[in-house]
């Protein structure tokens, strides 16, 4: 919400997100439509390339999340040490908009999702915050109000929210990344599966089979490159039909800073005007 995304054909709306991660986390490239960058991690997995079938899933996976907007989602983001953001919230992969509760944890106490400024900074362990594909506003949760987040967020005037664009911190290229996984048309299974992208295991998540996938490899990188093989950063967990439950994300040094999970679609949501109403 740093500032006001214009109007215009989808491609660069589709894009945009992967060359603003690209820039600030350095080592970025957008393959396929699913954004991967260089990173490096000890992971021992026994795997293959995905099969034809497998690759038509994963495709499908960014289509499935941009058909059931507004999406239920969690984000967990670990900001150093052992201080921990949680975000809940609804992402509205139409129009790139996303609304929700954030609380910060761990030994430090209490803190702000790092470079909060204005009237919230240092302020608060919780409160609300709205993002897009240009930054994010953070604001104070109202007193004594038990009602969904994103009817908060309506109540909070424009005046209200302390907005900044995206850093290279955990929490913000989460952010980045989870308000750009949908997209209006699949991605090219062939290409995901010439770049790279691999079946690592069959998992079950609340109650649930889930085919675990390392995505496609960054540009330039191969199968000998590195002690992770050149495997992307991201991991995908894709159900039988398509959809879409977790993302996790490795970052250089950082092992696995951030875990992304969606909960399907959430029709009770009504994302907020006023964080990004004229003036």
């Amino acid at each position: 919400m740093a500032r006001k995304r214009k109007t215009g054909g989808s491609t660069p709306r589709r894009t945009l997100w992967f060359r603003t991660l690209i820039a600030v986390t350095v080592c970025g490239v957008a393959v396929g439509g699913l954004a991967v960058w260089r990173a490096f991690s000890a992971d021992t997995v026994t795997d293959r390339p995905v099969t034809t079938e497998e690759a038509s899933r994963l495709a499908l996976s960014r289509l499935s999340l941009y058909q059931a907007s507004p999406v239920a989602v969690k984000l967990t983001a670990t900001e150093g040490g052992d201080v921990v953001v949680r975000v809940q919230g609804v992402v509205d992969y139409r129009n790139h908009r996303a609304v929700g509760s954030y609380q910060v944890t761990g030994a430090s106490g209490t803190s702000q999702p790092t470079g909060a400024s204005g009237p919230a900074a240092g302020q608060l362990d919780h409160g609300l915050i709205v993002w897009d594909t240009g930054g994010l506003g953070l604001a104070p949760a109202p007193k004594d109000d038990d009602s969904p987040f994103w009817q908060q967020a309506e109540r909070i005037p424009r005046s209200g929210w302390s907005a900044r664009s995206y850093t290279t911190d955990p929490l913000d290229a989460g952010l980045q990344l989870l308000i750009g996984l949908g997209a209006d048309r699949p991605d090219n299974p062939l290409l995901l599966a010439q770049s790279g992208a691999r079946w690592l295991a069959r998992e079950r998540v609340d109650g649930r089979d889930y085919d675990r996938f390392a995505g496609p490899r960054a540009q330039g990188a191969t199968p000998v490159t590195g002690p992770d093989g050149g495997r992307s950063p991201l991991t995908y967990w894709v159900d039988g039909d398509g959809g879409l439950r977790r993302v996790t994300m490795r970052m250089p040094g950082l092992g696995i800073p951030a875990t992304l999970e969606f909960f399907g679609r959430d029709g009770r949501a009504k994302l907020p005007e006023a964080p990004w109403a004229t003036r």
